[in-house]
């Protein structure tokens, strides 16, 4: 016999079988659903009318796949930083809706999703680019299969292209000092120094201000980044990752760097008056605001050029400042703190490859270790320390 929950609200039905049957109405038409309790059947009717009443459940044939991604995108403004949010429209936009936004997302099939990317492929979008299509599009077709507009999940059955890594390059210990030696006296000299010491991401450097360092224990604490949002500039946001908010120790010498910096500053400030922006900024522009990115990078291809350094990204001296660390000896875990990775493996994996040289080390000091020493030998030995004949 149907046990039913008022006027509209559905019913649940035990069957002959033993299982559970729930039925709803939804916009005139009966859905029917399945159950092997009478809790799954019971948990599963009060969420559908949830679902119904927010007007994010199976809507037959009007639920476009655009129209989805609308709400979808909608929800997760609240969840994750604006430049995200944008990229995830400029995604669905450009790529996904064009092609797929007119499917009703019931019936959207692997091989639709698997066309899609294909095609872009096909038309020269970047591996990149393809694979953040795909990212978008299976977190939202994750989202509908946990509110029941779908009950599975099709882009689960993709292949999306391989990670093209970019190469990394690293300068070793003489060209970090011949750049290090360009930037002498220039206005952002503590900038390059502080990052070929750290390996701070360029966003978090330029998110700095002065009140995250104390001066008495060296110790800097990593709380925001600047990142460059569309259509809004430049902003302040939180790390990359929760592992991204950190404190990390400086050197005598990158803080003396800084006290010269700041020196340097105090002009820069009397000189603008009223014109300057006052962000605490540690590496502002020359008003005060946020450094702008792309001028950073100008004056980084120029110290290059002047150091006679091979082009590399302003990145790449992160992965120097992680090579050389991992090149003295100081251990994997520090390192990853102060890089800000979740944990010592995505170090590992990233940088193990480019110290080939502690490999050989090891290999030497461990037959050092293990070595049988033959007693003539030792005699030998003892005898020319010795000078006994």
């Amino acid at each position: 016999m149907a046990k039913k929950s008022g006027q509209n609200q559905g019913s649940v039905t035990k069957r002959r079988d033993g299982t559970y049957m729930v039925q709803l109405s939804v916009e005139g038409k009966r859905v029917t659903k399945y159950f092997r309790t009478m809790r799954e059947a019971n948990n599963w009717r009060i969420e559908t009318l949830q679902k119904i009443q927010s007007g994010l459940f199976y809507a037959g044939p009007k639920l476009t796949l655009a129209k989805y991604l609308d709400e979808w995108i909608i929800s997760r403004k609240d969840s994750i930083k604006p430049k995200t949010l944008l990229q995830y429209k400029s995604i669905i936009e450009l790529h996904i809706n064009p092609i797929l936004g007119t499917k009703n997302i019931n019936e959207l099939k692997p091989a639709d999703i698997q066309a899609l990317y294909n095609s872009k492929i096909a038309s020269g979008t970047g591996v990149r680019t393809v694979r953040l299509i795909h990212s978008v599009l299976h977190c939202a077709l994750n989202h509908a299969l946990k509110l029941g507009i779908i009950y599975r999940n099709p882009s689960d059955a993709i292949y999306k292209p391989e990670a093209i890594k970019n190469e990394m390059k690293i300068l070793d210990e003489n060209q970090v000092r011949s750049l290090l030696l360009a930037a002498k006296g220039k206005r952002l000299e503590a900038l390059y120094k502080l990052a070929v010491t750290t390996g701070l991401r360029e966003g978090e450097i330029l998110g700095l201000k002065w009140s995250d360092l104390n001066w008495d224990t060296h110790q800097l604490n990593i709380q925001r980044q600047v990142q460059r949002v569309q259509k809004t500039g430049l902003v302040f946001s939180d790390p990359k990752t929760a592992a991204g908010r950190r404190m990390i120790l400086l050197g005598p010498g990158t803080v003396s760097s800084l006290k010269d910096h700041y020196k340097r500053q105090l002009f820069e400030r009397e000189f603008m008056g009223k014109q300057w922006q006052d962000n605490d900024l540690i590496f502002p522009s020359s008003h005060g605001s946020p450094l702008d990115p792309s001028n950073l990078l100008r004056q980084f291809k120029e110290l290059l050029r002047e150091a006679n350094i091979p082009d590399i990204r302003f990145h790449d001296l992160r992965h120097t400042a992680a090579s050389l660390m991992l090149k003295q000896g100081i251990s994997i875990k520090v390192v990853q703190e102060r890089l800000g990775h979740s944990d010592a493996a995505m170090t590992l994996n990233v940088y193990s490859h480019t110290i080939p040289g502690m490999q050989k080390e090891a290999a030497e000091k461990m037959d050092e270790i293990t070595a049988i020493i033959e007693m003539n030998d030792l005699f030998e030995k003892v005898e020319d320390q010795t000078g006994l004949q």
